[in-house]
């Protein structure tokens, strides 16, 4: 890979984490992108989640200074997520490259209209201590889990939904559990890319130094930001990223 090539994938990496410190669905844009360069669409896969577990250590540590997380709580979704991204990561190379982006496409319209339309919880109202684990939640965790261990493209965005959705948490709340667990996510999918042999070491750790970076900063100002920004920013990315992704497969 050429240095004009190499630079322009840092500057892309790094704006996409610090935005998906918020929105999440990085690897949407940055596999695809890999691709063009020429990159094996397995290396580039196993590459960028490589440097997502650097992303999700730089964005979850401003969020556990700041006091917003709760690990034990939260100790039994990273239990699962353990379980469902080793099984994820183990299926890579399986499902086609449309097939993934057909089904990330059709969680991004689902998500977006239940959240605009299904019914409010409490933690939109303030009051985001209030949440709490549910069987359906643990299910859907575990689920979204294998789909992170195995692409990871719009993972965190729709299960950031999904904790609004079935455990009641703010968005604030979710989008600072989310990074703690995608912490797990990628870095046993990564462990398990490395065993395979499909991770570009040289390449992940550029990547990797660049979104711990990015994320860093994007969750410096996400612990600033109030409910209502969050929650709109996050529902303009999924609409834009669905749109794009049904554009891209027409």
């Amino acid at each position: 890979m050429g240095m004009q090539a190499l630079i322009a994938l840092i500057a892309l990496f790094f704006v996409t984490s610090a935005v998906g410190v918020v929105t999440g669905s990085n690897s949407l844009i940055t596999v695809p992108v890999m691709f063009q360069f020429g990159i094996d669409e397995r290396v580039a896969v196993a590459t960028n989640m490589f440097g997502l577990t650097f992303m999700a250590i730089g964005a979850t540590i401003p969020f556990l200074r700041s006091g917003k997380l709760e690990v034990k709580r939260l100790s039994p979704l990273i239990a699962v997520t353990l379980v469902g991204s080793a099984m994820g990561a183990g299926l890579v190379g399986l499902i086609a490259g449309s097939g993934l982006k057909l089904i990330v496409s059709v969680a991004m319209i689902a998500i977006v209209l239940f959240t605009l339309l299904g019914p409010r919880h409490k933690a939109d109202e303030g009051r985001g201590g209030e949440w709490s684990l549910s069987a359906i939640g643990l299910g859907a965790t575990f689920l979204l889990a294998i789909y992170g261990g195995l692409y990871s493209g719009g993972y965190v965005t729709v299960l950031t939904a999904a904790f609004v959705a079935f455990f009641g948490m703010s968005y604030g709340g979710a989008i600072a559990a989310t990074k703690l667990v995608n912490v797990f996510s990628s870095g046993i999918a990564t462990l398990v890319f490395m065993w395979q042999g499909l991770v570009d070491y040289k390449l992940g750790a550029v990547l990797g130094v660049t979104m711990f970076v990015g994320a860093y900063a994007g969750a410096h100002f996400v612990t600033k930001m109030n409910e209502a920004w969050l929650r709109g920013i996050f529902l303009a990315t999924v609409l834009l990223l669905a749109v794009k992704l049904i554009a891209d497969l027409i």
